[in-house]
């Protein structure tokens, strides 16, 4: 799991403490249940189980306000729409006792993330998660925020050449071939038609199992609307070559948004090594490094 001490310089004071002293103050009825910090390679959000049947979710960064604001007004709106179980937010926090932004109470889905309990069922949960892209698309995204992920992927040129720079330089990286399949990737055609809904980070730790099987989506931080695209990067970052079409069958998208999918593979994964990893970055992450380094090798093998 990721290092204990902040991963960003930014990084908000937060612990056991504080999410006890802010649920007692604004929820008293759940005052005195036991509060654990739940062991994460999330980067934008820290979580705290409360009691048995409850988590708490608190941006970990100054700007990440909406995030609880966007999970609370449209979680329940999706929900009813998607194939696979996604959190239920009970309540929502306000700042206080030190801590600066809203915070949220989600009821707890049971399972482990994917990357501690890896899927068994490949061909299944290709299939499955294809099916929640599709769907997640197909709701009415009028109102919807753009997603982080929502724009173009060319928007990340400067920082993807810089990992290829860095990575190929350290021996971990061969940025003659990467280059080229980013260059490829700038060269694509962008999306045209009207934003649609995105869940935008579909990683192994928002992946929840249970037994080998795919269970429920997690983390809509980077929920919102925009190109497709950035959804179907878990074609890369999940499943392998004889899984992917399974999921890009069920997703149902056309050859180019899925082209950009790749190109969002290799942008989060090659960031992510850079940034967190321990050869070029700054250590504190070692399992989002490795997720991004599987994503570049499978980007990579297909060219």
């Amino acid at each position: 799991m990721p290092s204990p001490t902040k991963m960003h310089a930014d990084e908000l004071d937060i612990d056991e403490e504080l999410v006890a002293r802010l649920v007692a103050a604004q929820f008293p009825e759940w005052a005195g249940l036991p509060v654990t910090r739940v062991a994460s390679a999330g980067t934008d959000n820290a979580m705290y189980r409360l009691g048995g049947e409850m988590v708490v979710r608190l941006p970990r960064l100054p700007g990440g306000a909406r995030q609880i604001d966007k999970e609370h007004r449209w979680l329940p709106l999706l929900a009813p729409r998607l194939p696979l179980a996604v959190p239920t937010p009970l309540a929502k926090g306000e700042p206080a006792a030190g801590y600066e932004l809203p915070w949220g109470v989600y009821d707890w889905l049971d399972g482990e993330n994917a990357h501690d309990a890896p899927l068994t069922e490949l061909r299944d949960a290709a299939a499955e998660l294809g099916r929640f892209v599709a769907a997640l698309r197909e709701v009415d995204a009028v109102g919807g925020l753009p997603s982080w992920r929502g724009g173009p992927v060319r928007g990340n040129d400067e920082h993807v050449r810089a990992a290829i720079r860095d990575l190929g330089a350290a021996g971990t990286l061969e940025a003659t071939a990467a280059t080229a399949v980013w260059e490829d990737i700038l060269r694509l055609p962008q999306w045209d038609a009207a934003p649609v809904w995105l869940h935008g980070d579909l990683l192994p730790g928002n992946l929840l199992t249970s037994s080998g099987r795919l269970t429920a989506v997690i983390d809509f931080g980077g929920l919102g609307v925009g190109d497709p695209a950035a959804d179907t990067l878990a074609a890369w970052a999940v499943f392998d070559a004889g899984t992917r079409e399974v999921f890009r069958a069920a997703a149902d998208v056309d050859d180019a948004t899925w082209a950009r999918g790749r190109g969002w593979a290799l942008c989060f994964g090659l960031t992510a090594e850079h940034y967190y990893g321990e050869v070029c970055g700054n250590g504190t992450n070692p399992v989002l490094a490795g997720i991004g380094r599987r994503a570049v090798g499978e980007v990579l093998a297909e060219y």
